[in-house]
């Protein structure tokens, strides 16, 4: 089987946030193996003996399978990019394309993730590279295939020391959009007792289940299913999260308040940093109380308790 690389060059007057809403387009169409580019960025040091040389502009990359429906899919995706062209103010835009063997595909994205400390415990280990834990160190083993969740997402990284902070051992944790499980994974080493992923894209299923093996974790503290956000989840969880789009953050909390536990947390990212208010105000209709806000690279974290609750 063949597949097609699409890859957008560009720059823009905030090259990051740029990169984080073309990276989501790409997500949304379900391009695999999503791929990120950045002239600036470099593996820390001790941990890119063999890294590949600093690109030369930003760009993103993503892969779709080379079959009939390449082509409706492929002008979708240019009115999308388009779109975001014009809200953007991008100074510079390009979109190539190019086709590429299944084998070639399945493995070189893998030389753009290495290790990453993403908190004050956890550090996020792509399998096929080595890291030397320190004490007190919890490592995260990650295979991503074709999910989103490296560890090398802002949300990703904020989610995890919201956990961090929110989590108590013993605990109950739902991941709503759970992608390659990274978030069931630290909830586990964190100290949760089980947890439990839904993501709607079957791959999605698979991966999270096979990286939640790959740390360890016992089949009895964890399961991970094809839903529709918290639809059909029948027992209540001490913490929710939702690393998904603002939209459907807002479309979630309608439904949420059946998932959690008394004075149970619920944790909320992939929030754009101008979506933050909009998500917010509906957290305050429909009963929760805003806890904390974090940010990074134009990216929100919120985590919040039912009014009721906090007293």
């Amino acid at each position: 089987m063949k597949w097609i690389e699409a890859k957008v060059i560009f720059e823009a007057d905030n090259n990051q946030l740029a990169e984080e809403l073309i990276s989501d387009i790409f997500y949304d169409f379900r391009l695999q193996g999503v791929v990120i580019e950045e002239p600036d960025l470099e593996p820390a040091e001790g941990w890119g003996e063999d890294a590949l040389e600093r690109p030369v502009h930003y760009s993103v990359a993503g892969y779709l399978p080379d079959n009939e429906f390449k082509a409706e899919r492929l002008k979708r995706l240019e009115q999308e990019l388009i779109t975001l062209k014009e809200k953007m103010n991008l100074s510079s835009y390009q979109v190539s394309y190019c086709t590429i063997d299944e084998e070639d595909w399945a493995h070189s994205w893998k030389d753009y993730f290495w290790p990453e400390k993403i908190s004050q415990r956890c550090v996020v280990k792509p399998t096929w590279r080595d890291y030397k834990q320190s004490p007190n160190e919890i490592v995260i083993e990650i295979d991503p295939g074709m999910a989103f969740g490296t560890g090398t997402h802002p949300t990703t990284s904020l989610c995890i020391n919201m956990i961090e902070t929110c989590l108590k051992p013993g605990d109950s944790f739902l991941d709503i959009g759970t992608g390659s499980g990274i978030l069931m994974a630290a909830a586990i080493k964190l100290g949760a007792n089980y947890a439990l992923g839904i993501d709607n894209d079957e791959v999605a299923v698979e991966i999270a289940q096979k990286n939640m093996i790959l740390n360890g974790i016992p089949p009895n503290q964890f399961r991970v299913i094809k839903g529709d956000l918290a639809g059909g989840v029948e027992k209540r969880f001490d913490l929710v999260v939702a690393n998904i789009l603002a939209d459907i953050v807002i479309s979630l909390l309608d439904q949420v308040a059946g998932v959690l536990s008394e004075n149970g947390w619920l944790i909320c990212s992939g929030i754009v940093d101008n979506q933050k208010d909009s998500v917010i105000e509906k957290m305050t209709k429909t009963g929760f109380n805003v806890i904390d806000v974090r940010s990074k690279d134009s990216w929100v974290s919120i985590s919040a308790k039912i009014n009721q609750q906090v007293a």
